[in-house]
């Protein structure tokens, strides 16, 4: 008897793809950070894409596990830089723009080499990592510069970095689903 699993990515792209496009909406300057944000970040950037991850590790797909790990990881972290210095914990002052744009330059290279990984994959895996470094790049310098025009850009191309993994979330479940291949990917 068959034991088929099933494919968990469509869950991690949507947890990553939903959470991006809302942080981006308030990098593009159209709302502030909210309790909205910061739950969609914990649960579904966060717990989901970790728990998919796990998931990616039984099928044993390291470029997944190792994906929705590290940017489910990257979510629950970046909402404890947030959380932190409002819960009064000792060591949680506030991180100023110059250490988060260190930070955000680590998760940038890290997605570099993620996207040179998926070389040999789709072509919309490969324009989701591609958006992600040049992403993370450009926070890294809104951060450091504290232009706000580079901060209204990248939150345009996380608005379609996000929404090309929802794409491609979607095109994969209603391709299993269908049994055929509705949208290209």
């Amino acid at each position: 008897m068959e034991n088929k699993l099933a494919n968990p990515g469509p869950l991690g792209l949507l947890g990553f793809g939903m959470s991006t496009i809302l942080l981006n909406i308030h990098n593009a300057g159209f709302f502030p950070i909210s309790a909205m944000l910061l739950s969609m970040g914990i649960f579904f950037g966060g717990f989901a894409q970790v728990i998919v991850g796990i998931m990616e590790f039984k099928k044993g797909n390291t470029f997944g596990m190792t994906a929705f790990l590290s940017y489910g990881f990257f979510w629950l972290i970046l909402c404890a830089i947030w959380i932190f210095p409002d819960l009064g914990i000792v060591k949680g002052a506030k991180t100023e723009g110059a250490y988060m744009g260190w930070f955000l330059l680590i998760w940038g290279i890290y997605s570099f080499f993620m996207w040179i990984g998926t070389f040999n994959k789709s072509k919309t895996l490969k324009f989701v990592f591609m958006n992600v470094w040049i992403l993370f790049f450009l926070l890294a310098i809104h951060n450091w510069t504290g232009s706000e025009s580079i901060g209204i850009i990248a939150g345009y191309v996380g608005i379609i970095c996000g929404s090309s993994a929802v794409y491609l979330a979607m095109a994969e479940i209603l391709e299993e689903t269908l049994g055929k291949r509705l949208l290209p990917f």
